[in-house]
Parts: C-alpha cells; sequence; structure tokens
C-alpha cells in the first residue's frame, strides 16, 4: 500500500509549474475546488489530484481547537501542504498537521484559535500530473459572562457586588441507561400541549402518563419561582430557524424588578449575547417581549438553550440540528386562482419536522394549508389550497439549518373574479366611496361657515377688514371713514398684513398672532371668533416628503415633494441658499407637485437641500458619487480578440475614469494576474494596461479587468488567442477494413487544433521488415484513410501528422496493420425470443462486435430440448440478410433453442451460444394471486412462510411455476427479492434479517406468462421467535460447585426464551459485586469471578424474564482452600482397650462449616497406616481393639471440599509387656522439605491453527507452594478475558481459544509464581487461511 504523508506548510501563494509542463485550468466536480493540469494527457490508471471532500469553514469560540479535514484523491498519491492568507502556518505548537489511516483523512489543526488566527486557509493537494486548490474560513467567536452596567454612585456598594455575582448553572448529570435525560423536563415546561408527543419521540420516552402526571407537578413548583421574580409570563415561543439563516425564540415577561438580570444559557453554560446585533448571540427587546436570535448557524450550535431571570427557569428550548440535506428540492410552481400549488421535497436523513415559509411568514397546518409527512419521514409535501393573486411568492422549507426555496406565481382568472358579483370587491369599494363622500362634504361645510361669517364682519365693520384663507396671509386695509377694525385673520402661523386707521387710509396694524388691530378714532371689539371654535383648518402640509437620493456624477437627479394644496408656491434651498432655475437647475410646478431637476450632477452639487411653502418644509441630502467609468470607444477597442502566434506579446489597455483612489485587477480565465514573470500590468489614474509576453497556446482564454472605488466596480473582458500548431492525432487508430485489397483506418483529431482548422493529414508508411518510410502524401483534413497500395500479407505501420496555418503537429505512430489475411467474422450474442406461438418463433440478435470486414448474412440454426444435433433454419445458400427471423418449422409443444452465427467475405465466423429454451405454444397468462398467506414460523435472524397455489382461470389467470418471496423493512421504501430464482415449493424461509426488526412481506406467483400480482400481509412482522416462557435447557445443570481460592469461577446457564429476556444475577438476594462478569445472550448467560475469594461464597440466583414470565435458578459457590491443622492431641483410656482421642480444633472450623477430620492409627506390628475415623464433625474420637503390648501412633487430618491438611501427630500410646521380647530399634527419621520453586516439567509448543477452528495449549507445571498461573498474549493478561477458557488442574495448565482469527496471532506466555520463586514458557500462534 503506498504510504500516506502528513500535510506540510506551504507558502499561501505556492505556483511552481514542473519545468516543460503545460497549464490546463478546469473546476472539480467538488464545488470550490480548482484543479491544474501540468500534462495534456494523463497516462492511463493515472490521475491529477483531486478534493472528494474539502475541508469545510469552521466557526469555533475562542481558545478551541479548529480542526479541517478533507480526504484527497489521485494517483500518484498527492503531497498536501497548506496555508494561510494573512500570516505563515510554521510554528509547530500552533499549527499541526497529520494523516488519519483509519478514516483515510488529511487533517489540519489550529491549536488554541485566537482572534489573529481568523483568515482564509488554503490547502493544496500537487503530484506530478497536476495540483488541485481549495480554501476554508476560520471563525472565532467570543464567549464570556455579559458586562453588566455601571451602578450608579450612590448606590450600596453591597448591593452592587450582589448583583455582580453571576449564578452557575450545575453541570449536567451523566445518564445512564434507561434513565429519562432530564432536560426534557425543562422542554416540556416551555412547550405547548400540541408538542408534548413530539418531544418525547425526540428524547426517546414512551411512557406518557408518568410524564404528565410529573410535568403537572413540576408547572407548579416551576410557577412558584417565577412569581418571584416575573409579575406574568406568556406567548412562550420554541426556537424555529427564519428565512435569513437566523434561529429565533421568544417570550413576554413583565419583571418585578427592572434591574433582574435576564441570563441566557446553552447546555448549562452562559451565553455572551448583545443587544445591537453585532454578536452571534443577541437579544431584541421590545418592552416586554424578549427575542433572541442565532446568526451564523451550524451543528455546534445545537443543544438545549435557557432563559433565566436571576435564579429562576423562564423559558427552556431544545435547538437540534440534524445532518440533512436535501436529496430532491423544491420545484418553482405556476397555477391560476382557485388551484392549488404543491411543493415537495425528499430528505437524505429522516426528521420528524421542517419549517415552511411564505416569504417571511410562517405556513402552518389550516384550512387553506395541508402539510403531509411520509411514514419514513424523508418525503415533506406542502399543499395550498384555493390560491390567489396574494399568495404568490417565495416558498422555503428548512431542513435543520439547511434552506430550499422555490417561486410560486399565481395567475389572475378573470372567470373567477367576475364570478365573484357584487361581493367582497364591491363591498370595499362601496365604503371607499362612501367615506370619500363624507370627507367632502364636510370640506365643503367647513368652506361654506367660513365665507357666511366673513360676509357678515364686513356688513358690520366695513370694508376695513382683511379675510384671510387661513394660511395667515390677509390684507386689512381700508376703512369706512368712521373707525375700522383692520383685522388679519390667520391660523396663528404669525403671518398677517390686517393694517387700517380707519380713515380711508392705511393704517398701522401688526398681525402677529392672526388678529390684527387697527388704529382708528372708534374702536369695535368683537365678541366672538371669525369661524367656529369647532372647526380646525390644518392647512398647507406635504403630502409626501423629499426623500434622500443618490446620483452618479454625470447623470440627472430629481428631488420631489407633493404638498396638500395645488395653489401654494414654495422656494428651493441647498445648503440655507435659495436657489432659482439656471442653466442645469430646473424647478418645476405640477399642479401640487414640486421638482428640482439637475441636468448633470458634479460633485458641488451634493448637500442638503430644503423645500419651504407656507412655513413648512421639507430636507433630503443629495448624494454624488462617482463609479468607475470605461470610455466607450475604449471599451469597443478592448472586447475585440487579441490573436497572436505562439511566443508573441499580447496587450490590452482600458481608458476610464473616476473617482480616486481606484484599484484595478486583472484576471485570466478567473483567476488574478499579478506582475511577474513574462507579465507586466501599468495602471494610472486614466488607464491600464496588461502586457502577456512569450504567450503559450494554453494562455488562450478570457481576460477580465475589475475596476473598483468606493462608490461601484465596474469590469469589462475579452479573449485572448493563441495561435500554435496543433497536437498530435489522438489514438486509438481504428481499422474499417483490412482486406486482401485494402486497409481502411480512421483515428480521433487533435485534442487541440493550435487556434485554426486542421486543413490537411500528412501521412507515411512503413512495410514491415524494412527500415525505410514511403511519403503517402497530404489527405484532406478528414481524419480517414484508405489505402489501396498494399501487397497481399504484408503488415504495414503508418505516422500521421496534423497540419493547420500555423505548423505541422508531432507525430502520431499506428500498431502494426495486417493486410489481406483472413479475418472471420466474430460470434453473435445469443438470439432473443421476442415471441413465441404454436405454429412461429420470432427471434433477435445483435451483430458481433468484430465484423472481419463487413457481414454479408447470418445462419440461423434449431435443436430440441435434449438433443445433441443442430439443423439449419434458412437455406444453406440463402443466408439471413437482417438480424431477426420468424421460424415457422416447429411443432407444437416442442421445446427449443436457436444459435446464429454471422458470415463475411472470409466465411463463416463462431456460432453464438444458445438461446433460452422455448415452447411451441401460445402465450400464457400471469398467474393469480397466491392464497392462504401465513407465518409457520420466525426467529431472530428468519422468516417462515407457506402459502396455496392460486387458482387457474382459462383465459384469463394460468397456473403458476414459481413463486418469489420479496421483503421490504418498515423504513425503507424499497423491496428488495430473497430469491433469485422462483421458488418450486409454497413455502420459503427469509434469512439473514435483522433481529427485532420490523419488515412487509409479499409473495410473488410467476410463471412463462409473466409475474402476478404480489399477495401481502396486512401487518408488518418482526424478526423474532413465537413468545417463549423462559425456561433453563440444561438437564444436568451443578447446584453445588467448589472453588479454590484464587482460582476463576465461570457458571454457563442456558435457557430458550422470547422476546429475549431480562436476566438477573443476584448473590443471597442482593446484586452481585462490580468484579463480577455478567455476559448475555439470546441462549444463555455466563457469571465470571476472575480471581475467587472466600468472601465470594453464597448462593446465586438467576432469573430470567420477559412478556410471557420468569424463570430462577439457584447454584450454590464455595470458594475455600486447604484447611489448616486441628491443635494438639490429648490421649485418654476411659475403658481398657480404647484410646479417647481429643484435639483443638482447627482455626478453619469458624469459616468452613463442611469442615470435618479424619483419624488415622498405626500399631508397631504392622506399620502401616490406616484409617479408623473419618468425616468427623466433633473434635474427640475413640479407638477401639487397642491390644496390649503394642505401641500405637495416631494422627488427626483437618479436611473440607477442596483437600485436607497436613497431619498432626499424637503421643505414641503403649503397655508395657510382661514377656520381653526383642525389639528393634529404627532409625529416626526426618522429615522430607518438598518445598520448590516452580518449574515447567512439559513447556508450550508451537502451534499454527487454521481460521475459524480451535485452538488447545497446555503444559505442566510442579511447584510447592502451588504456584499462582498467569496467561498472557502479546504482555496483555488473558485470566479475565472471557474469549478464552483457561483451567489448572494438578499442575497441567490448559488454554482454549473457541475460534481463531488474525487477533489472536501473536505470543502466549505462562507466568507460574509462588514465594520461592517464577518459571515462565511461551510460544508463538499463528493463523493460516
Amino acid at each position: 500500500m503506498p504510504k500516506h504523508s502528513d500535510p506540510t506548510p506551504a507558502a499561501p501563494d505556492e505556483e511552481t509549474l514542473p519545468p516543460g509542463s503545460v497549464e490546463i485550468k478546469r473546476r472539480s466536480r467538488v464545488p470550490g475546488v480548482m484543479i491544474t493540469q501540468y500534462v495534456e494527457l494523463v497516462p492511463r490508471g493515472c490521475s491529477t489530484p483531486d478534493f472528494i471532500r474539502k475541508p469545510f469553514s469552521v466557526t469555533i469560540p475562542g481558545g478551541k481547537t479548529a480542526i479541517f479535514r478533507a480526504i484527497i484523491s489521485g494517483d500518484p498519491i498527492p503531497t498536501v501542504t497548506w496555508g494561510r492568507t494573512k500570516g505563515d502556518t510554521v510554528d509547530p505548537e500552533k499549527y499541526r498537521a497529520r494523516y488519519d489511516e483509519r478514516n483515510r483523512e488529511y487533517i489540519f489543526e489550529v491549536v488554541a484559535a485566537g482572534a489573529d488566527h481568523i483568515d482564509t486557509y488554503k490547502f493544496f493537494a500537487t503530484n506530478v500530473y497536476g495540483k488541485a486548490v481549495c480554501t476554508s474560513n476560520l471563525n472565532v467567536t467570543e464567549v464570556g459572562i455579559k458586562k453588566q452596567q455601571a451602578a450608579p454612585p450612590n448606590e450600596d456598594f453591597r448591593k452592587m457586588l450582589k448583583k455582580t455575582t453571576m449564578p452557575k448553572k450545575k453541570p449536567k448529570k451523566v445518564q445512564k441507561e434507561g434513565e429519562i435525560d432530564p432536560a426534557i423536563w425543562d422542554v416540556l415546561l416551555s412547550a405547548q400541549k400540541k408538542d408534548y408527543e413530539r418531544i418525547c419521540f425526540e428524547f426517546g420516552v414512551t411512557d406518557f402518563r408518568f410524564i404528565l402526571k410529573k410535568l403537572n407537578l413540576m408547572k407548579k413548583e416551576r410557577e412558584k419561582e417565577q412569581a418571584k421574580v416575573v409579575e406574568k409570563v406568556s406567548d412562550l415561543k420554541q426556537i424555529e430557524v427564519r428565512r435569513d439563516g437566523r434561529a429565533e425564540f421568544e417570550v413576554d415577561m413583565q419583571l418585578k424588578d427592572p434591574n433582574s438580570q435576564v441570563l441566557l444559557y446553552k447546555d448549562g453554560v452562559m451565553l455572551d449575547y448583545s443587544t445591537n446585533g453585532d454578536n452571534k448571540y443577541n437579544l431584541d427587546q421590545r418592552g416586554t417581549k424578549y427575542c433572541f436570535s442565532i446568526k451564523d448557524l451550524g451543528a455546534g450550535d445545537a443543544g438545549l438553550y435557557q432563559v433565566d431571570v436571576d435564579e429562576a427557569n423562564i423559558l427552556s428550548t431544545n435547538f437540534q440540528v440534524p445532518d440533512v440535506e436535501f436529496d430532491t428540492t423544491l420545484k418553482d410552481c405556476k397555477a391560476k386562482e382557485g388551484e392549488d400549488a404543491t411543493f415537495e421535497c425528499v430528505l437524505s436523513v429522516p426528521v420528524g419536522k421542517i419549517m415552511w415559509y411564505k416569504d417571511d411568514v410562517v405556513l402552518e397546518e389550516g384550512e387553506r394549508c395541508e402539510i403531509v409527512v411520509s411514514e419514513d419521514k424523508k418525503s415533506h409535501k406542502l399543499v395550498m389550497k384555493d390560491l390567489d393573486v396574494a399568495d404568490q411568492g417565495t416558498i422555503t422549507a428548512i431542513a435543520g439549518i439547511v434552506p430550499c426555496k422555490a417561486s410560486l406565481e399565481v395567475a389572475e382568472d378573470p372567470n373567477r373574479r367576475k364570478g365573484k358579483g357584487s361581493g367582497d370587491d364591491d363591498d370595499e369599494a362601496a365604503r371607499l366611496a362612501a367615506e370619500k363622500a363624507r370627507r367632502q362634504k364636510e370640506k365643503d361645510d367647513l368652506e361654506a361657515k367660513r365665507r357666511a361669517q366673513a360676509e357678515r364682519d364686513a356688513t358690520e365693520v366695513g370694508d376695513g377688514s382683511g379675510l384671510g384663507d387661513g394660511s395667515g396671509l390677509g390684507d386689512g386695509s381700508g376703512g369706512d371713514g368712521s373707525g375700522g377694525d383692520g383685522s388679519g385673520l390667520g391660523d396663528g402661523s404669525g403671518l398677517g398684513d390686517g393694517s387700517g386707521d380707519g380713515s380711508g387710509k392705511d393704517g398701522d396694524g401688526s398681525g402677529g398672532d392672526g388678529d390684527g388691530s387697527g388704529d382708528g378714532k372708534k374702536k369695535r371689539s368683537r365678541t366672538g371668533p371669525l369661524v367656529p371654535e369647532s372647526v380646525i383648518d390644518p392647512g398647507v402640509h406635504f403630502a409626501s416628503g423629499l426623500l434622500d437620493t443618490t446620483a452618479n456624477k454625470g447623470d440627472s437627479a430629481e428631488l420631489c415633494c407633493v404638498l396638500s394644496s395645488e395653489s401654494c408656491e414654495g422656494a428651493w434651498y441647498k445648503d440655507g441658499k435659495k436657489l432659482k432655475s439656471t442653466d442645469g437647475i430646473t424647478i418645476v410646478k405640477d399642479g401640487a407637485t414640486h421638482k428640482l431637476i439637475i441636468d448633470s450632477c458634479s460633485e458641488d452639487d451634493s448637500g442638503r437641500y430644503r423645500f419651504e411653502a407656507d412655513g413648512r418644509k421639507s430636507e433630503a441630502m443629495l448624494t454624488i458619487q462617482d463609479p468607475p467609468k470605461i470610455d466607450a470607444d475604449s471599451l469597443k477597442n478592448f472586447r475585440e480578440p487579441v490573436i497572436v502566434r505562439a511566443g508573441e506579446n499580447a496587450s490590452f489597455k482600458l481608458e476610464f475614469k473616476g473617482k480616486e483612489p481606484m484599484k484595478v485587477q486583472w484576471f485570466k480565465q478567473d483567476e488574478e494576474v499579478l506582475p511577474g514573470h513574462h507579465v507586466r500590468t501599468d495602471s494610472s489614474d486614466s488607464h491600464s494596461s496588461l502586457l502577456l509576453s512569450k504567450c503559450q497556446r494554453r494562455d488562450t482564454g478570457e481576460i477580465k479587468i475589475k475596476i473598483k472605488n468606493e462608490h461601484g466596480t465596474i469590469e469589462a473582458d475579452t479573449k485572448l488567442i493563441v495561435l500554435d500548431k496543433p497536437t498530435p492525432p489522438q489514438p486509438p487508430v481504428e481499422v474499417v477494413e483490412s482486406s486482401l485489397n485494402a486497409i481502411e483506418m480512421k483515428w480521433r483529431p487533435p485534442k487541440d487544433d493550435g487556434g485554426c482548422p486542421i486543413t490537411n493529414y500528412i501521412m507515411e508508411r512503413q512495410q514491415l521488415g524494412r527500415n525505410t518510410w514511403v511519403k503517402i502524401g497530404e489527405i484532406p483534413g478528414q481524419p480517414s484513410y484508405r489505402d489501396t497500395d498494399i501487397d497481399r500479407g504484408r503488415k504495414y505501420t503508418y505516422r500521421i501528422r496534423a497540419k493547420n496555418a500555423e505548423g505541422i503537429s508531432d507525430m502520431m505512430v499506428t500498431d502494426d496493420i495486417a493486410a489481406g489475411s483472413l479475418c472471420f467474422p466474430g460470434a453473435p450474442a445469443p438470439p432473443k425470443v421476442a415471441s413465441a406461438f404454436k405454429d412461429c418463433i420470432n427471434l433477435t440478435w445483435v451483430a458481433p462486435a468484430n465484423t472481419g470486414g463487413g457481414i454479408l448474412g447470418y445462419n440461423l440454426e434449431k435443436r430440441k430440448r435434449g438433443s445433441n444435433l443442430w439443423t439449419l433454419v434458412n437455406p444453406a445458400d440463402e443466408p439471413i440478410k437482417e438480424k431477426k427471423y420468424a421460424v415457422k418449422d416447429v411443432i407444437e409443444g416442442a421445446e427449443y433453442e436457436f444459435r446464429v452465427t454471422a458470415i463475411n467475405v472470409s466465411g463463416l465466423g463462431e456460432p453464438s451460444a444458445p438461446s433460452e429454451l422455448v415452447f411451441a405454444r401460445d402465450p400464457k397468462k400471469r398467474p393469480g394471486k397466491v392464497t392462504d398467506l401465513k407465518l409457520t414460523g420466525s426467529s431472530y435472524n428468519s422468516l417462515s412462510l407457506s402459502w396455496a397455489k392460486p387458482k387457474a382461470v382459462d383465459g384469463v389467470e394460468d397456473e403458476a411455476k414459481g413463486y418469489y418471496v420479496e421483503i421490504r423493512p418498515i423504513d425503507c421504501m424499497d423491496w428488495s427479492r430473497c430469491n433469485s430464482t422462483a421458488a418450486i415449493q409454497t413455502s420459503y424461509t427469509a434469512v439473514g434479517l435483522k433481529s427485532m426488526a420490523m419488515y412487509w412481506v409479499r409473495v410473488i406467483a410467476t410463471n412463462d406468462g409473466g409475474e402476478g400480482e404480489p399477495q401481502g400481509f396486512d401487518n408488518y412482522i418482526i424478526a423474532m421467535p413465537p413468545p417463549v416462557k423462559p425456561r433453563f435447557t440444561d438437564r444436568n445443570m451443578k447446584t453445588f460447585l467448589v472453588v479454590r481460592s484464587g482460582n476463576t469461577v465461570r457458571v454457563h446457564i442456558n435457557f430458550e426464551a422470547s422476546p429475549m429476556p431480562d436476566i438477573t444475577w443476584l448473590k443471597d438476594n442482593m446484586a452481585v459485586a462490580h468484579r463480577v462478569t455478567i455476559t448475555n445472550t439470546h441462549k444463555g448467560s455466563q457469571l465470571l469471578i476472575p480471581t475467587a475469594e472466600r468472601k465470594d461464597t453464597g448462593i446465586y440466583t438467576i432469573i430470567v424474564k420477559n412478556m410471557v414470565g420468569q424463570e430462577t435458578f439457584n447454584v450454590e459457590i464455595r470458594v475455600t482452600d486447604d484447611p489448616k491443622p486441628p491443635g494438639p492431641i490429648e490421649l485418654d483410656e476411659n475403658v481398657k482397650g480404647t484410646v479417647t482421642l481429643s484435639w483443638l480444633p482447627s482455626p478453619d472450623e469458624k469459616r468452613d462449616d463442611r469442615l470435618h477430620y479424619m483419624v488415622m492409627k498405626r500399631d508397631s506390628v504392622k506399620r502401616t497406616w490406616r484409617i479408623v475415623g473419618d468425616r468427623l464433625f466433633n473434635n474427640k474420637f475413640t479407638v477401639a481393639n487397642i491390644m496390649p503390648g503394642r505401641e500405637y501412633n495416631f494422627r488427626v487430618f483437618s479436611k473440607n471440599d477442596v483437600g485436607m491438611s497436613q497431619p498432626v501427630l499424637a503421643p505414641t500410646w503403649g503397655t508395657i509387656s510382661k514377656r520381653e521380647k526383642s525389639t528393634l530399634n529404627f532409625p529416626e527419621s526426618k522429615p522430607l522439605d518438598l518445598e520448590c520453586a516452580p518449574k515447567f516439567l512439559l513447556p508450550l509448543k508451537f502451534h499454527s491453527a487454521p481460521q475459524g477452528y480451535e485452538c488447545y495449549m497446555s503444559c505442566a507445571v510442579k511447584g510447592n507452594p502451588r504456584p499462582h498461573v498467569t496467561w498472557y498474549h502479546n504482555n496483555v493478561s488473558l485470566n479475565t478475558d472471557t474469549n478464552y477458557f483457561i483451567s489448572n488442574t494438578c499442575g497441567v495448565c490448559s488454554m482454549l481459544i473457541l475460534r481463531v482469527g488474525p487477533k489472536n496471532i501473536g505470543e502466549y506466555k505462562v507466568v507460574a509464581d509462588n514465594p520461592l520463586g517464577v518459571a515462565e514458557c511461551a510460544t508463538q500462534l499463528t493463523v493460516r487461511e
């Protein structure tokens, strides 16, 4: 396997081409990846680098490690380098790169990322044939505690300290298996009742009754806590993803203390949020409504969000971000009014609910909207009913954080609108007309009252009054000779000219407040107002004011406003100076509309403009921009393609103007061109030029210039064409004909024609065996040639060059082509039966791939089933011209097979393979549905079915010849066929199923006429055995086990039960210790104690329980060791001829209730020990038949279930003989010391076992005290591994491996140790395939 090297740092703009290479740029199938190919033709089996999965952009909190992962292809294996745009990446402590062999990923890490690491990172993959480049962004967010506002200076310092103490959430408790996630309670408390079932499903909870009961209690406790900090809480809205890519959740609450802290948590960690919208987490408070939003959503934003006030929880919402994509996106829809519109999408993974939006409005289930979710939760459909024109817009579906959009267009239906009659539209029009008439009547009444009052005043006072029109403008001059009032009426605007002197001349009056006074000899006081106080005239006002306007330099600009009165005049001002219509500025009044038009804007025209009329004014700002502009003549010349020959220089120049500073960029084939080798740029304020020297053919492409300043950007493009000689013609050369008279061949034209068409091909020929090449000459531009000047039986090689106006390409050399040799056609494909009848069988076939120079016809042969004789169907001298034939020489009911042979000028070719056997009979009808389909048996991985044959109906349904069984998992939409060939029996067992999985099952009957309708079950079937009450299957299960202390205890219980039962082990009705290993399967359970101790003694109970019932079994395990010997022995003769032995009990007697004693006797005559008492549970024993004159020795042993202790010898017991006897003195025996260090008597042998078979290892060891034996595999202890069966019996140590696999290969070692020493023995195990 080739070795992958770790990625290494490189310069961000590394662009080094191998010498003599080309540069062919193309885009990868992966968006955002650009591939540069260094060679024109990549050899077969090799490839340029490419990103199978490019690194994703990463957004992480500050201080965390950013990880970019990429999967890269290419042969040979590319070298991976990386860099960043705004700095280097040479610090090994900050930047790490490695290759993951297991996942085949290139990994680049930025350790402890901070604000200085925010950048665009580039990744390069390079080999000898090319280079692939892609980029990814790294964003780092700040995480912290929201800063508190400064307290007032006079606030108590203790209170300030109390406020700055930030509460901390308790760490999330680790959830054990089977427990309910405590986060569900926080989410349910803030959710609506309609969402309870969905939330429980997300958390995997099925006991709804328990949930509701506990939830009611928790709601009361939560309301008490909330009442301490808020007045009321309402309108809790769970988190939702909006169309603009933000996630929002909100709550409406009224705080008791305005200084209370509103805190935001995510998974128990406090988040820093902003109130001005410049942070990832933001708060928008409008009155009592608090709306939180999350920007730049990613997979890391998933979690439990909580809103707390001080220490009281107000809102909890669970945000899930599934890893989902749209397999099928929404399609644009066009419909008419009254019709329905359907939008459907298919997701890559199941999602229970997605959000639907129409523009910015959430769409929910209702009368006009129907939302349908498929059973597998992958297909989601929105149906909008009874469309109206107002319904058109953009429909958006959001799955997780991934959006998908489509447009909805609704066309008006004139017939539908006409059919409405005097409906809602007519009612609305009538209402608007009545309202307009009422307002006009009020206006007319007001005008009439004002004029009537003015006429009455004029009659009483004379002509010395000036009437105002409500605008504060009045002409109050005049007098009647006897006195005048000279009043000017106004609206309080301060504009009035109400003067009079009472003598018929103009007087001096002021109308500052709208009541004007005149100076006369006699004054008259007015007792009431001119206009009733109940009528208020609003005067002139702006119906539409000025708006800020932006215009480009040299373009026209227009400022416009609309007054409420058409008769009112006004004035225009710029920066406080009054404007008049002059050259370039036009002031227009069109009724109540006033316009200021500037014909050709300049920078001096920028400023604040104001329009004043009747004391009212409106202001707006006019901004003049000067974006870049390109000279039209220069642009026309620039867009003309530049055509140069290879090696020549290409120059481009473009003139422009605009506000400085301007940035000019040149691009070649969408990549920026920077000054360097063979590239020179020259830019000024008015033009820019690009010079490409020594152009090559690969430089052909689009040349683009981009000019940018602060006001805008403009682009222009042209084309560069570099002419050069063509590339060689492309292989392979196809030999169309190789006969006795001619060789005809064709080839592929050059991949690159050099920018101009191919005019001719220059050909040369060489006969095999000669050294000279013969020039054939130039042939027209078609890539084919027929050579008739050949010798039969000779072989020729050809050299072909392409020619255009710029030169001649390199040559392409063909393989040796033989002329005049016999070339028989190949074998056609087996004939296919198009149709079959009792008197005719129609066949078709395909011509052979190797025609050998042209097919003249075909011979068709047939034979009956069971016969070896092929007979020709067509006459021997009349080959079949077409590739089909109708065979009529058949016998009804007989079964035939056919084969076909191609014929060319050389003769008959190889016959084809035989066709399928076919009967000469009329087509059969398809069978019907099977009947009596039932489930006869099941297990965890199989289902057994049986059914009855479908009945045959003459002329409608024929008899079935076989059956297919199909299954479909409940979460899948596709059926899979269990048997590839039709089953003949009416029963079948489907195997290979997943345990406890749910399947739909159906059976399809088939015959020669086709497949019938499927017959399935009404409900799905679960892959599990029939319900069985637990039952222990071992007849001879041990109920009592004795184990030596330090050895392994292994108890295996076999049972049968369905469904899979719950298995519980107890020790003395208590849970077993943690060091006890329990291994459960569906057929048994095993209890393992690796190293038994005396405290493990007890009664172990296994409880096997399922829905059908339960069963228990007890096994007593006694852990003990060799007992200690009893105490000293005393001898007494209570009765003549007997001896009574008494001894102190063994120290183990209290710990072992099965400990007993054994007494042995030896006399001086027989000199052998024999047992006189066994299984003694007391400390006294009387030995009878004591003969006088003999000496007796006694010894006592302690015994238990494991063995017996060392003996305790009693004093010698003897009687004095009256007659002296000769005595024999034996030498005093010395006790033997049998203690020794461990030693292997028989070492381990080398083992080589086949894969999947058992392997048994054994060795023999001795030692006293008994050594402790430990097995090791590659220096790892195996004594506690349940995959190995280890035993130690009388010094024979053995280990059994049930199924040997590659993981068992290695060194196996046995270590035996006791207080006197340690011994080792090792061997090797190899596995054969």
